[in-house]
């Protein structure tokens, strides 16, 4: 039995009727949507030829409160994130407008990659901006923040499911990883993060434009995060041309917007890099306690493409050589041995 599922069906149903959308007597059956990496639950509720998605975010350990205020922020500022259309804060429960169910990372090929970029870049411009929100407070994605992520790594990756026994001196190499890495955040603008601006969050709405997703989680941080996010995407990646094209058309927008002050795209190009370094040590963590904690073993075949960025920027700079051998003579050797990992030098990159 699905007693919250249950529950959810009845108070739609509820809510529908009261809005008129629904003249039925019969409680509204639900089809699951998807579910992500938190504890949160989608389904779809239709009536005749209209579509809504209800949300199943227990209130013990999913915050509904942030994801409201954040959505009514964001969509008086001109973001298209989905229309609210009634809440139970006290149970989890939401009902919102339907985007479909056709992902970004769906639509995207090379053909199509910069008609559908260049919106996402511009609606980024747009997030940062919001960094002041009526009755909430964006917490401080700070040092402390991003250290405690980066652990997730060593924790999870790589003594859980690695079974890498790390000595005294491995774990501070990676301490000292971790705060060069946490200096140069620090070091940058700081605006409103999204935090997991990637492909499986951004929509293709039949109507047309992009929708945006998963924004609850959004925070006062890096300028570069959201951005290394989109474009070193854990489910699609490009080659260094395409990356560039992007960056650098990011760059001038956010120059011209007053998000970043006139910056080298060199300089820009290392926080970048290094902000990415970041989110992709964090998620080899996450995606591994996905695996083993939370029985989602779907995430172990993104592990390879999130490893391949951690080399290829740790051998484009000096001071995370000793941090790229390491990886190179027991990381990678651990890996080749674990059978449900593909080897990363085999992710597929698009042009």
């Amino acid at each position: 039995m699905d007693q919250r599922k249950d529950l959810l069906a009845q108070w739609v149903t509820e809510q529908l009727q009261k809005s008129q959308r629904y003249s039925g007597n019969q409680t509204l059956g639900l089809e699951a949507v998807s579910g992500d990496a938190s504890f949160r639950r989608y389904f779809r509720a239709r009536v005749a030829s209209d579509t809504f998605i209800a949300v199943d975010a227990p209130p013990e350990t999913e915050d509904s409160a942030a994801f409201v205020a954040i959505a009514g922020n964001w969509r008086a500022a001109g973001i298209p994130v989905p229309e609210i259309l009634a809440t139970d804060l006290e149970r989890g429960f939401m009902l919102l407008r339907d985007f479909g169910d056709v992902l970004y990372l769906d639509g995207l090929t090379a053909e199509s990659a910069d008609s559908l970029y260049r919106p996402a870049l511009s609606t980024l411009i747009q997030i940062q901006r919001c960094q002041t929100i009526e009755g909430y407070r964006l917490p401080l994605y700070d040092g402390e923040a991003l250290a405690r992520e980066m652990s997730l790594c060593p924790d999870w990756f790589l003594t859980r499911l690695l079974g890498l026994e790390l000595s005294d001196t491995e774990r501070a190499m990676l301490e000292a990883v971790f705060e060069l890495i946490v200096e140069r955040a620090a070091q940058q603008p700081q605006v409103c993060v999204h935090r997991d601006y990637h492909s499986r969050n951004l929509m293709l709405p039949a109507a047309g434009g992009l929708g945006v997703l998963d924004f609850q989680g959004a925070v006062i941080g890096p300028v570069t995060y959201d951005l290394a996010s989109l474009l070193r995407d854990c489910y699609i990646s490009w080659s260094a041309p395409r990356e560039r094209s992007w960056v650098e058309a990011y760059l001038e927008l956010a120059t011209r917007s007053g998000i970043m002050p006139a910056t080298p795209y060199d300089e820009f190009k290392q926080s970048f890099d290094w902000m990415g370094l970041q989110r992709h040590i964090k998620c080899v963590g996450i995606f591994s306690r996905l695996y083993l904690r939370d029985d989602k073993p779907d995430y172990l075949q993104d592990i390879p493409r999130t490893f391949r960025y951690l080399k290829l920027v740790c051998a484009q700079y000096p001071e995370f050589a000793v941090f790229d051998q390491w990886l190179d003579t027991r990381v990678i050797p651990a890996m080749a041995g674990h059978p449900l990992l593909s080897p990363w030098q085999s992710v597929e990159v698009m042009v």
